[in-house]
């Protein structure tokens, strides 16, 4: 796929996300047949940015999520400025079809992991995080059947990256506490609740974010100081509808909370 194929892909995807509607899949000449072709269509959403790149996110870091929308094992998807929200904000519904919201673990780096050919292990990954942060992500895809789209079209189509909101530093007692048996309480209003456990994201939410660098530096990729990758769910996503309140509840270390537009 020459950069030509990635620039008219993620432009078709990018017409979709615009309209609100969904395709069946990418057209031959335009679809991605492994990662590295799917993550180079990827890679062109950050020229449609006027801001630097926010951060990034982890998709299927469980088995629930994978059987979810299809895919064997994880895969990472880029947060741009555009998408991110503030504790408490108000989210456009817009026309969101997953209509899920996931309770998740985000980490701050503070400074550059760099590409190369051994794999990062954990401990100098965690060495290179400066905060922990609660954050709420509200997924999305432009497939009509997302999945049976595979990997690759998922990867192209960010992960089903959507919407992000940001929610507070959690306090640095963090780095003392086991994030693996570490309890949630995700509420949708008064209607739902549903509970998890940081072991829920690849067994670790640390382990999902090793995972991130080393798939990043599979493809050449830099995670720069001063992004935020968010690690996946923690709890079975919540079911939203337009006009809902969530509050996801990380015990002692905090909570944050959204609410969605009517329409």
């Amino acid at each position: 796929m020459d950069i030509t194929s990635a620039k008219a892909a993620t432009a078709l995807l990018m017409q979709h996300w615009k309209d609100g509607t969904a395709l069946a899949a990418l057209p031959p000449s335009l679809r991605p047949t492994n990662r590295e072709e799917a993550y180079a269509v990827q890679a062109q959403l950050e020229t449609m940015s006027d801001q630097p790149l926010f951060g990034w996110k982890i998709a299927a870091t469980s088995v629930a999520g994978q059987q979810h929308i299809g895919v064997d094992g994880p895969i990472a998807g880029r947060l741009l400025a555009e998408m991110v929200y503030r504790d408490g904000d108000t989210v456009p519904f817009g026309a969101n079809r997953m209509r899920v919201a996931e309770a998740e673990f985000a980490f701050r780096m503070g400074r550059d992991l760099l590409p190369r050919q051994t794999p990062y292990e954990l401990r100098e990954v965690l060495d290179a995080v400066s905060e922990l942060y609660l954050a709420i992500e509200i997924p999305d895809s432009r497939y009509v059947d997302f999945v049976t789209a595979g990997a690759a079209q998922l990867i192209a189509d960010n992960a089903c990256a959507h919407r992000f909101v940001l929610g507070p530093q959690a306090p640095e007692t963090w780095r003392q506490i086991d994030l693996a048996s570490h309890r949630v309480v995700g509420r949708v209003g008064k209607r739902l609740t549903r509970d998890g456990i940081g072991s829920n994201v690849l067994g670790d939410p640390r382990i999902a974010l090793t995972w991130l660098v080393n798939e990043l530096s599979t493809i050449g990729v830099t995670l720069a100081a001063g992004q935020t990758v968010t690690t996946g769910t923690c709890l079975v996503p919540l079911e939203i509808e337009p006009k809902d309140t969530v509050l996801i509840d990380f015990g002692v270390l905090g909570h944050v909370s959204c609410s969605f537009t009517d329409v």
